[in-house]
């Protein structure tokens, strides 16, 4: 292998949540500044054609941290019994890992193991729902100078009020550590070599900046800040939010977008500082994107992976390799295979990625032919890197479909303790997952039974055809034309390869 083509030694990846693609500069986005992450794109390879897959929050960090599908067997959880991260192999290799994260939910039940194979880790605290503390701060200093509604944060009212300085607030702190760890830890034992996993969990709500952040974008607001935005469709037709309402509520996810731009600048000058771009990989990722009034959606609620939720961001500084684009199709699954290439172990369990190193390295124009994506009991999307087919359920009762899983969680909601995954029955067998000989708690759902939360509210014969080459705002849906039928068998021809449960086609209509 030649010079230019040597590969790293370390990683470092940076996943910041909710990060939208349409709103970066590098990507073609001017309503809010994002000078740091354009920077690293100009030195980085831009991926245009990168795509979610599992989803939401710990979905996603499954998919990249184990490279396992898993939104066709469960709805959210932990790391199973037959799977491992990317982190055990990696310590057994002598890589040194380290995850730096203010991401409540990996901390939680249904995500409360995925740090444990990292050589260390440091959770900074307060960010969203985290229990961090339990009544405000009796001096009364910091962030109640700038008042923000309550929502539906009821935890977050009491962490906000102990942040002084902008330095207090997570993602700053996170980001500050990460900082501190490459100065003083990184490759300290002899050069070992590391990966750094910094899980941000900005520009994720609650939308809650300190001074110069705050109404950065919205300077004419002088109500307390709207830091929650909604989950709804329809959000102005129904009267949701006011216009008024709905440009602030965006504004504010451009503020935190700023100032976490701001605070991710300084990991590159540690970087710089270090010397440390010649031999690390350095990956910008996130999980998905988020509604902010686009087709009048908010947040994250139930309709098909529309462009602003679905198509991502991906940006990969390869050592010796120029600023470039790529256009083929890739997801988040990839990212796992890739940094198993890099540091060259071998996955012990069924994953599902590609390496993306043939595209880094110019030696490949194409890694795969589809992509598949969506949340438990909804819709799923396969891609062919030109259109995007969405199928959901053909009957209202969102049948057949088990949860398979040895662990059986789901993410808390706090403001709902009652809203809880049901626990298997006795119309639970054992049965086994793809390339796995451990046995997995199978829980078929009856008619009438309670579904998991992802599940709720499910219509049946909702499903789309667009060509995102030629229509990216999805303005027309091809359903019922030769291409539709092209894509089904497309569908079916993944979820096969897959080896996903036969009741998803049988649900889907394509068995």
């Amino acid at each position: 292998m030649s010079e230019s083509k040597r590969r790293p030694a370390n990683a470092v990846v940076i996943l910041l949540d909710s990060l939208n693609r349409h709103m970066l500069g590098c990507y073609g986005g001017s309503e809010f500044e994002t000078p740091n992450l354009d920077a690293f794109a100009a030195r980085a390879t831009r991926f245009d054609n990168h795509y979610v897959g599992s989803l939401p929050c710990m979905p996603a960090r499954h998919d990249i941290l184990v490279g396992a599908l898993d939104f066709l067997w469960r709805p959210w959880g932990s790391i199973e019994l037959w799977e491992e991260p990317v982190t055990a192999p990696l310590r057994e290799k002598g890589v040194t890992t380290m995850l730096i994260s203010d991401h409540p939910h990996l901390f939680e039940t249904g995500g409360e193991n995925y740090h444990t194979e990292f050589r260390a880790w440091d959770y900074v605290r307060g960010h969203e729902n985290d229990p961090w503390k339990t009544r405000p701060d009796p001096s009364w200093l910091g962030t109640p100078a700038l008042p923000a509604e309550e929502g539906r944060g009821q935890y977050y009212r009491e962490s906000r009020t102990w942040f002084r300085e902008e330095a207090d607030f997570p993602g700053p702190k996170t980001m500050q550590a990460a900082c501190d760890w490459l100065s003083v830890q990184a490759g300290a034992d002899d050069g070992e070599p590391f990966l750094l996993f910094v899980d941000e969990f900005d520009p994720h709500e609650p939308f809650d900046t300190p001074e110069p952040w705050a109404n950065r974008y919205d300077p004419d607001w002088d109500d307390p800040l709207m830091i929650w935005p909604p989950y709804s469709v329809n959000t102005l037709a129904k009267g949701v939010l006011t216009q008024r309402q709905a440009r602030h509520v965006r504004a504010n996810y451009g503020s935190k977008l700023s100032m976490i731009d701001h605070w991710f600048g300084k990991v590159m000058a540690t970087l710089d500082a270090r010397a440390l771009w010649d031999d690390t990989a350095v990956i910008v990722c996130t999980d998905h994107g988020h509604y902010l009034g686009e087709r009048d959606i908010f947040g994250k609620p139930g309709v098909p992976h529309y462009e602003p939720m679905g198509h991502t961001p991906l940006l990969i500084h390869w050592p010796g390799v120029e600023s470039s684009t790529v256009e083929a199709l890739t997801t988040n699954v990839d990212i796992h295979a890739t940094l198993c290439d890099l540091f060259e172990v071998t996955p012990r369990h069924r994953v599902h990625g590609q390496s993306l190193i043939p595209l880094l390295e110019g030696s490949s124009n194409r890694i795969r032919e589809w992509a598949v994506a969506g949340v438990y009991g909804r819709w799923v999307h396969v891609l062919d890197g030109e259109r995007k087919y969405a199928r959901g359920p053909v009957t209202e009762e969102n049948l057949p479909l088990s949860m398979w899983s040895n662990r059986w969680s789901t993410m808390p909601v706090h403001q709902m303790p009652s809203l809880k995954l049901p626990m298997p029955d006795r119309n639970a067998r054992l049965d086994f997952m793809p390339g796995s000989g451990i046995p997995v708690i199978r829980q078929p759902f009856q008619p009438g039974d309670m579904l998991p939360y992802w599940c709720l509210g499910q219509k049946a014969d909702w499903h789309c055809l667009y060509d995102i080459r030629n229509d990216p705002d999805e303005t027309e849906n091809l359903l019922d034309t030769p291409e539709e039928q092209r894509m089904i068998e497309l569908l079916r021809t993944a979820l096969k390869t897959l080896e996903a449960p036969d009741e998803q086609l049988a649900r889907l209509g394509i068995a």
